[in-house]
């Protein structure tokens, strides 16, 4: 009996036109492995014709790889018949009439006419559906290696930028410790001496010390700014507590030039990053002192309903309109009367412009050839406090104090500390110095008559100069005047003045502007 004529007692017409409908290539065989059907979608598949394959082993359709194995699957399937894919977990492969190979799945269904038992193979062609897979698969895993390594490269980032903070930090505090002895030492020599020629000597010296003191300080700010080192801490605080130590820090500078330095605050909060916002007010009063020959210098602050206006203002020799868009440029200066010696290497504009961005700050400039600059901020302001409206009057520096007063300096740098000491002895003060919070102790205990403490905050020991101060202050009191000494313009340290008889000193620091920091603390 034929193929067909088997199909037929089978199943009637309706079960072969299901068949031969089906999406799937359908081939049925006998127990032996004969082929008794096959449909359109097999004849389709394979490249054959029904009457090609009718009674032919279904081996024809298999590699010759794989052959010899398949009677023993056969037998297998016949000994517990039931619907289940064919060699699950294994890559098989069907064989076209052309010899050509392609990736087939295989799902077996036994079928029984009541005398054997026949079995349906529906086999589909997945060669597209295993390239897919393996492209995916390829994909998954270079998509893991891709995220491997990008969690290498964020982690070797991270080490590098930790890496730039701690050289940064280290540099900060090492190249500002000789800068600070050279300006202490410059000071307590134009006091020592009268002699016209050595005055002229060391006032060349002072304009070099300040100018190697510029550049420092901008070079230390642009490196942190490209490591990505700075990073914004938003908090209220009183305006006075930001302008107030710029004013005492400015005004011998000034005075120093023949300027007269005026500051107009009034009162109320501030809204932003207390330590970017001072270095942006710093650079640009040290811009308005270095181009202004006469006349004077305002730091003002008015306060509008949700922001302050900070305006840095002087009467110098201003800048060309032309130029304006170009000031905030690196390495760019604004052009100088012949008269006039250029100072600087245009990097304080770039650093201020830097800031502001972080801070979203706004900035505008006003300018007259001649007349002078004035810098404008939009900073936000902060709660309205309780604080009376009203302004500051320029004031000038306080005299020295009284020669009996007694300092006590702690400072761990043997050079900033013989520097310090040799000036503040030239001043009329007597000294008593030391390097650690140890020997402040030791000092306290031989003679508890201090009148001002000068600390460095970071100190060789373990202790740091806040430590220091509040064990100073806890065995001389509370009121005692202080003075912390540091390099380091982080947030971190432009938090510590927790009260009016407490200044904070950035190094490098002009010798005529610590004496006057001081004059004013033991000033009645």
């Amino acid at each position: 009996m034929g193929a067909r004529q088997e199909v037929s007692v089978l199943a009637p017409s309706l079960f072969e036109r299901a068949l031969q409908s089906a999406p799937d290539a359908i081939v049925i065989t006998d127990a032996a492995g004969r082929i008794m059907f096959v449909n359109h979608a097999a004849e389709s598949l394979f490249g054959y014709d029904e009457a090609e394959l009718s009674g032919e082993p279904i081996e024809r359709l298999l590699p010759a790889a794989l052959r010899a194995r398949h009677s023993e699957w056969r037998e297998r399937f016949h000994a517990s018949p039931r619907s289940r894919p064919m060699g699950a977990g294994l890559d098989l492969r069907a064989r076209r009439r052309d010899g050509t190979q392609f990736a087939a799945q295989i799902g077996l269904s036994p079928v029984s006419d009541g005398e054997r038992t026949l079995v349906i193979a529906a086999i589909r062609d997945v060669t597209e559906r295993r390239r897919v897979e393996a492209e995916l698969g390829a994909a998954r895993e270079a998509a893991e290696r891709a995220r491997q390594s990008a969690c290498e490269a964020r982690d070797r980032a991270h080490r590098a930028d930790q890496a730039k903070s701690r050289f940064l930090a280290t540099a900060s505090h090492d190249l500002r410790q000789p800068l600070q002895t050279l300006a202490l030492l410059n000071g307590t020599l134009r006091r020592l001496t009268g002699n016209p020629a050595v005055i002229e000597a060391l006032g060349q010296q002072e304009r070099a010390i300040g100018a190697m003191s510029r550049l420092v300080n901008a070079l230390l700010d642009i490196g942190k700014f490209e490591a990505g080192a700075v990073r914004a801490q938003i908090s209220e605080f009183p305006a006075r507590a930001l302008l107030e130590p710029l004013r005492q820090e400015f005004t011998p500078l000034a005075q120093h030039k023949g300027l007269d330095l005026r500051l107009e605050a009034q009162d109320g909060m501030l809204r932003t990053d207390a330590a970017l916002l001072e270095q942006v007010l710093r650079n640009l009063l040290s811009n308005a002192l270095k181009y202004t020959r006469r006349g004077q210098i305002t730091l003002r602050c008015v306060f509008e309903p949700t922001l302050a206006c900070i305006e840095v203002a002087d009467t110098g020799i201003g800048i060309p309109q032309e130029q304006l868009a170009l000031i905030f440029t690196e390495f760019f200066q604004v052009d100088t009367p012949a008269n006039m010696p250029r100072s600087g290497y245009g990097l304080g504009l770039s650093i201020v412009h830097r800031i502001v961005s972080l801070l979203g700050v706004k900035l505008e400039v006003q300018s007259v050839l001649e007349a002078g600059s004035c810098f404008r901020l939009a900073v936000p302001a902060g709660a309205p406090s309780s604080e009376a409206a009203g302004t500051v009057p320029a004031v000038s520096a306080a005299p020295p104090a009284a020669a009996a007063a007694r300092i006590l300096l702690i400072e761990d740098e043997a050079s900033v500390r013989v520097a310090t000491e040799l000036l503040l002895r030239a001043a009329g003060y007597q000294v008593l110095a030391g390097a650690s919070k140890a020997d402040a102790l030791e000092q306290l205990e031989r003679d508890a008559g201090v009148d001002l403490l000068i600390s460095d905050f970071h100190l060789a020991s373990a202790a740091t100069g806040v430590e220091v101060i509040d064990e100073v202050r806890a065995r001389v009191g509370a009121r005692l005047p202080v003075i912390l000494f540091s390099g380091d313009t982080s947030a971190s340290v432009q938090g510590l003045q927790p009260d009016p008889h407490w200044r904070i000193a950035r190094k490098p620091l002009h010798a005529e502007a610590l004496l006057t920091l001081i004059g004013e603390l033991l000033a009645p």
